[in-house]
């Protein structure tokens, strides 16, 4: 086995600091910490709402039926979760999967900080309400979605969370328009880096 080094030991570092942590009331129902999965030299990362039942069994992001879409959304556009970094706004599931409360954001949000300071992608990509809100601060996600906002040296793209698209049929066209917008986005993201 080989030891991390560089920027995935600060990932490990992150996650341990994930699994003590005690800053807010989630702590309490956890089965486990949801940290987020992914290299730290991805060029994507994935932020959702919050781990739900059976990411908090599993201790990885997206693996029930969000999951199993958001997998076939990336194979539909050629990628795989093993090039992504995947992780939530909150690191604790919420009792019955409600929305996180301003204070369990709050908390978790220097991790999240962390986490994009050390793998700096080049597209962030917001899965719903949630994740939107820390990245943007007007706009509604049924106006604004799959569209890239610019700074910082990187790109957000609000989209709507894969669970919408499970409950809305209705929406499961635009998760996939606005998912076949990313290779297009992400090569032009590339090609300004390399410049």
């Amino acid at each position: 086995m080989t030891t991390p080094t560089g920027s995935s030991a600060e990932l490990q570092a992150i996650a341990a600091e994930i699994e003590a942590c005690r800053r807010c009331e989630l702590h309490k129902g956890r089965l486990n910490v949801v940290p987020g999965a992914g290299p730290a030299e991805a060029d994507i990362l994935f932020i959702g709402e919050g781990p739900g039942a059976q990411e908090d069994e599993a201790g990885l992001p997206f693996v029930g039926r969000s999951g199993q879409l958001l997998d076939e959304l990336l194979q539909g556009i050629g990628l795989h979760r093993d090039v992504v970094f995947i992780t939530n706004v909150i690191k604790c599931r919420p009792p019955g999967n409600r929305a996180p409360h301003v204070d369990e954001v709050r908390a978790c949000r220097g991790y999240l900080n962390r986490q994009l300071a050390v793998i700096r992608p080049l597209l962030v990509v917001t899965l719903g309400r949630s994740a939107m809100e820390l990245f943007v601060s007007r706009g509604r996600i049924s106006e604004i979605h799959g569209q890239p906002r610019y700074g910082d040296g990187m790109a957000t793209l609000p989209l709507y969370h894969p669970a919408a698209a499970l409950y809305r049929r209705s929406l499961q066209s635009v998760v996939r328009e606005d998912f076949d917008r990313i290779p297009e986005l992400l090569a032009e993201l590339r090609q300004r880096a390399s410049t």
